[in-house]
């Protein structure tokens, strides 16, 4: 089944519109979802909407309501919500440019792919993309669907151009309010090299593939074994994480052994590495000295 567009309509910048076809870049993952079942029947429990004192009420009956104070509401047609809603325009209007790493990563919300609606489109989404690689800027501009207005950034990505929707200034939390209690002092040089050394070698090529959600993964095995057992119950042994003890913590032990017992270059303690050649060497050079002088004295007699 083909994608379905989330937006479609025009890019304009300046004088210049190019048509375009937006689509999610995401989809929903394994998740497991469950139902509440009655078990002495095994038959799911359904919810009926009801109000105190009148019980069971029809749909029809429903409408929407804005609480102002506590039990009292500003009850909403549906009519009502429909009228006051932004008319989906077909244009986004890039209105400005930004540096591409000035987007503080709270902001970003979902990802869209941004592709020409036609052939037509494609010469000037093409001379979209490369100015923006090459003046290394993110357009912004604000689109408006689904009877509301979102705030988006519009960046190259691969042969295309990627479409975030970004979260705006109330949605997001400022970060003092949570880090303000965090001490500045700079932690010990040894400490940093040992944890530097460890992100190094912990360093490699991001490949999302290689990633899974054990738990969903643990879920389904449940479930077929299950399945498989007709329905009884089912109790496996499960190793306890290691405890974490106390807060305070020897931090340089924890991070050398993180590490496998090298020190802070990432290579194993020079001690060790002597200990082993120093007993081998004597004992090599020795041995070949001795035979020739025993065997010597036996050829003069013959």
């Amino acid at each position: 089944m083909a994608a379905r567009a989330y937006w479609q309509g025009q890019i304009r910048l300046a004088l210049v519109s190019i048509p375009v076809e937006v689509y999610s870049a995401t989809k929903s993952g394994a998740a497991i979802s469950f139902h509440q079942i009655h078990e002495p029947t095994g038959k799911r429990i359904q919810y009926e909407k009801v109000v105190a004192g009148v019980g069971p009420v029809d749909r029809d009956e429903i409408i929407k309501g804005y609480e102002v104070s506590k039990g009292n509401y500003v009850l909403l047609e549906d009519e009502e919500i429909e009228a006051v809603k932004i008319e989906s325009r077909k244009t986004l209007d890039l209105v400005q440019f930004v540096e591409a790493d000035e987007i503080d990563v709270l902001y970003f919300e979902k990802p869209y792919y941004v592709v020409p609606a036609d052939d037509l489109a494609e010469e000037a989404y093409v001379v979209l993309r490369e100015a923006l690689r090459q003046a290394k800027k993110v357009g912004l501009g604000q689109l408006s669907v689904r009877g509301r207005e979102v705030l988006v950034s519009v960046k190259p990505c691969g042969r295309g151009l990627v479409l975030e929707q970004l979260r705006y200034a109330d949605e997001v939390r400022r970060a003092q309010d949570f880090f303000r209690e965090i001490g500045d002092e700079k932690p010990a040089e040894e400490l940093l090299d040992l944890a530097t050394t460890l992100i190094e070698k912990k360093t490699a090529k991001f490949e999302p593939q290689e990633f899974r959600d054990r738990y969903i993964d643990a879920l389904k095995d449940l479930i077929d074994k299950k399945m498989k057992a007709k329905g009884k119950k089912i109790l496996e042994d499960v190793s306890e994480p290691e405890p974490r003890g106390g807060n305070v913590i020897d931090l340089m032990a924890a991070l050398k052994k993180s590490l496998g017992g090298t020190g802070s270059t990432g290579k194993p303690e020079p001690a060790a590495a002597k200990d082993k050649p120093a007993a081998k060497k004597p004992a090599a050079k020795k041995a070949p000295a001795k035979a020739p002088a025993k065997k010597e004295p036996a050829r003069k007699r013959a």
